[in-house]
């Protein structure tokens, strides 16, 4: 073969391998003792917090692109209501409070990080955990969770996708899963958004009363309008088409404080999942910078699709 020929070809691979490499040197995970910083563009536009966390890891910081973090962690009125959490019930054990000797989900490693998809670059980690049951070595649950973060410029708001992977240990042969009308991925807001604000969802569908102004609604997206320390901002989370019971049902309030989460109707239909079939919820949460429109949450909730399916197929 000739030389010179290789080494074009050399060369040629060299220059594409370093703009990989420029073109994601932006997306990081930066590790530190109890949490990851998750960063874009030199910003932190993320935290997930992991170590010294007694019932639950979970995103304790998530900014607008401007770099508003809209969460809020364990305040007075709710200390178990951890900024942005997963947790349900199982076999009758309660993940989603704390004290009186609930479960515990309890991390044991960072199996990966890196890109969710070749298409769009984004910063992530994959964790494995287990669900315990008080004073138990045995989980009840396995479950591996992949959170990414991806790049604000590429989608028009800050997006990340939580995705959760449970498994029934193969010794304990099944599980029931159960919960409270908001057990699921929820989101407590920042005080400045308490109390005023607007919901709204995809199908402009009525909510059904709970209890006070508690609601649930199904749609495949529900998002809230408020103001962040004077600043308008909007918040959504995304229900992805392949999860069991889709569309997920929305609980929403707003006072005496603001909450938003994707459930499955487990206060009313309790599921129940065998060792050797997993289960995988997949979802997304956007933030935006000012008071967007239904037709703006619908189209980055479709870019959002995009990243799931490429995904799934890569």
């Amino acid at each position: 073969m000739n030389m010179k020929y290789v080494v074009l070809v050399l060369v040629v691979c060299m220059i594409a391998v370093l703009g990989a490499v420029r073109a994601g040197a932006d997306m990081r995970v930066i590790f530190e003792n109890t949490h990851l910083n998750l960063r874009i563009g030199g910003k932190e536009l993320a935290e997930y917090r992991f170590a010294e966390v007694p019932y639950k890891p979970y995103l304790s910081v998530f900014r607008t692109p401007s770099g508003i973090n809209l969460l809020r962690d364990a305040p007075h009125d709710h200390l178990h209501h951890h900024a942005l959490m997963f947790a349900i019930g199982v076999d009758k054990v309660d993940f989603w409070q704390e004290g009186n000797a609930p479960g515990r989900q309890v991390h044991r490693e960072f199996s990966d990080t890196g890109d969710l998809t070749p298409r769009y670059e984004s910063a992530g980690f994959i964790e494995q955990l287990d669900w315990l049951a008080p004073e138990s070595g045995s989980p009840l649950l396995q479950e591996k969770r992949t959170i990414h973060v991806f790049d604000p410029e590429e989608f028009g708001a800050s997006l990340i996708s939580w995705e959760t992977e449970l498994t029934v240990p193969e010794e304990k042969g099944k599980a029931t899963l159960t919960g409270s009308h908001y057990f699921g991925l929820g989101m407590r807001f920042i005080e400045s958004m308490d109390k005023e604000g607007t919901f709204f969802n995809a199908d402009n569908a009525e909510g059904e009363p709970v209890r006070g102004d508690e609601e649930l609604t199904r749609s495949r997206w529900c998002a809230f309008a408020s103001m962040a320390d004077g600043k308008p901002v909007t918040a959504a989370m995304f229900d992805s088409p392949n999860n069991p019971r889709h569309p997920a049902w929305w609980f929403t309030m707003q006072t005496p404080f603001a909450y938003l989460s994707a459930t499955q109707n487990l206060h009313r239909e309790p599921m129940e999942i065998e060792s050797g079939t997993p289960l995988t919820l997949r979802y997304g949460v956007a933030l935006w910078d000012g008071h967007v429109d239904a037709d703006t949450v619908e189209q980055t909730y479709k870019k959002w699709l995009e990243t799931q399916q490429t995904a799934e197929t890569g």
